[in-house]
């Protein structure tokens, strides 16, 4: 093996362990959320409604999501699509395992005021900006939800921030319809999921500065 050829192969699980690392830190952010009882982030917010009136666990739900968005941008790009892409399929098992591996260890704390909910919400939505940063910096495969948003993008021709916009909202309001239809009563779309919108870019863009750095250095 010529030392050009291993220099590639150790980049490449550089990065994705740079990747499994940020899609933990995300699933403990999601987790955080979860507990803080405000609102989780608007990609969580339709499976956490969902695993509320299903069998299903949070990570599981997210598994279920994640796949229907991959089968929605075939259908969607179809001879366009890139079978690389498919790679957001076991990205997606990982996350979900994880996201539900962090939910049982944080089984153990209660929050017992709104502000103490408010902590937990903060920690959440810098978790999950700093996992986003993370997996950008990483460069190797995007979750099947930014996925989502560039399949859109390639096939209507609209600015990927108008289509993220769109993308968030649609998964919001899915989540606030099924709540009030299976449980009567808004549930994993509140406050915080507003504050999740608006923070979580804003963290992962502030991360990223040192992260290129990193990746340029390390990567």
């Amino acid at each position: 093996m010529d030392t050009e050829l291993r220099s590639k192969i150790t980049s490449y699980v550089k990065r994705y362990i740079l990747l499994c690392v940020g899609l933990t830190i995300m699933a403990f952010g999601v987790a955080f959320s979860i507990k803080a009882g405000l609102g989780t982030s608007p990609i969580s917010s339709l499976p956490y409604v969902i695993s509320e009136f299903t069998p299903l666990t949070v990570g599981t739900a997210t598994i279920a999501m994640h796949v229907t968005l991959i089968v929605l941008q075939i259908l969607l790009l179809r001879r366009q699509y890139d079978p690389i892409q498919l790679i957001q399929l076991p990205v997606a098992l990982i996350f979900g395992a994880l996201t539900d591996f962090s939910v049982w260890a944080l089984q153990g704390i209660t929050c017992t005021s709104y502000p103490m909910a408010w902590v937990l919400c903060v920690v959440g939505i810098l978790l999950v900006g700093v996992g986003v940063s993370f997996e950008v910096t990483a460069g190797v495969v995007t979750l099947a939800g930014e996925g989502m948003v560039l399949a859109v993008c390639k096939a209507f021709h609209v600015k990927f921030a108008n289509a993220k916009v769109g993308f968030d909202v649609t998964l919001v309001v899915l989540a606030t319809i099924l709540s009030f239809l299976f449980l009567g009563k808004l549930t994993g779309v509140r406050e915080g999921t507003v504050a999740a919108a608006i923070c979580v870019g804003l963290t992962a863009k502030q991360v990223n500065k040192p992260m290129k750095r990193f990746a340029q250095r390390y990567l």
